[in-house]
């Protein structure tokens, strides 16, 4: 499904393991918010998308701006055409632009293909050649995807929250830097 509406925006399509840009960090410093997402957790009801962006992603997106002189802009207005329009809940913009949506129902699938449209949108509103990175998450699972000239690429690896914590704070801000 993914494949088919790409190929439809003019677009090429792969599933591989993607050369994520990564940073080293002081491991210390993502262990207070690991340790804080592990002990309270299990307090929190998490069976709604709301609730996953508030008490998952919300929290790391915050911790990013210990690293890193960024703007994240929520609910940003996407309106290129009538097929390329739409709302990304957040917008990350640096040296490279990052996307991150949550996936709907716990759908990975149905939200890589809403990333995969939106990259799309966003190229072509920007104007821009530079590759750019998105990210699929249901809040515990995070998914890369690149946008690259006219290829769009779907990482084969998840990243768990809290457990791969680190690791993925490394790719954020090696993506951002």
């Amino acid at each position: 499904m993914t494949e088919d509406i790409i190929f439809e925006f003019g677009y090429d399509f792969s599933f591989e393991m993607l050369e994520l840009p990564r940073v080293t960090l002081e491991p210390g410093s993502i262990q207070a918010l690991q340790a804080e997402l592990i002990q309270k957790l299990p307090n929190i009801s998490l069976n709604s998308e709301i609730a996953r962006r508030d008490f998952l992603v919300a929290p790391i997106l915050f911790k990013l701006l210990n690293f890193l002189n960024i703007k994240i802009k929520t609910e940003y207005p996407l309106d290129v055409a009538r097929n390329l329009k739409g709302v990304v809940y957040y917008l990350i913009h640096a040296e490279t632009s990052l996307t991150v949506i949550e996936a709907k129902k716990s759908d990975l699938e149905k939200g890589f293909t809403q990333l995969a449209v939106e990259l799309i949108a966003l190229a072509q509103q920007e104007e821009s050649n530079k590759p750019l990175f998105g990210i699929v998450t249901t809040g515990d699972i995070w998914k890369f995807g690149k946008l690259e000239g006219k290829r769009i690429t779907k990482d084969i690896n998840n990243y768990r929250v809290p457990s791969d914590l680190y690791e993925l704070f490394t790719i954020l801000v090696g993506i951002l830097k």
